[in-house]
């Protein structure tokens, strides 16, 4: 029988959490999963309105909605220091944020579509 000899696993140190790039990184994320949510689901929920601007304002409303927002999450997480960054104190706050980021990125652009449904069969029924 041939006995397989494995080499020893080194030790690696534990890579400390850094909640700055953590944060930054579910920014990126949920931007992405937004504009595609915005596109698909305000374009296609609008296209039927005829040559309407409305489809067009929902997009200039949620483009301005979700930029300043993200904005505020990034620099809160960006002005930590390095000790701040690693703390594993900061994880219920990092979860918060990244659960409101989330909640903003994904329910955002469903909410403002059914206000703008809702403008546009009010205006359409004149």
């Amino acid at each position: 029988m041939i006995e397989v000899v494995r080499p020893p696993k080194l030790a690696t140190a534990a890579k400390p959490v850094d909640w700055r790039k953590r944060m930054s990184d579910n920014i990126a994320y949920a931007l992405l999963v937004y504009t595609g949510l915005q596109i698909f689901v305000t374009m296609g929920a609008l296209k039927g309105e005829g040559s309407s601007m409305l489809p067009y304002l929902a997009l200039i409303v949620l483009v301005v909605a979700i930029i300043p927002s993200c904005r505020r999450f990034e620099r809160r997480w960006n002005r930590l220091s390095d000790e701040q960054a690693a703390d594993p104190d900061m994880a219920r706050y990092y979860r918060r944020d990244r659960r409101t980021l989330w909640l903003l990125a994904i329910g955002l652009p469903f909410a403002l579509t059914g206000v703008f449904k809702l403008l546009a069969m009010g205006f359409g029924s004149h």
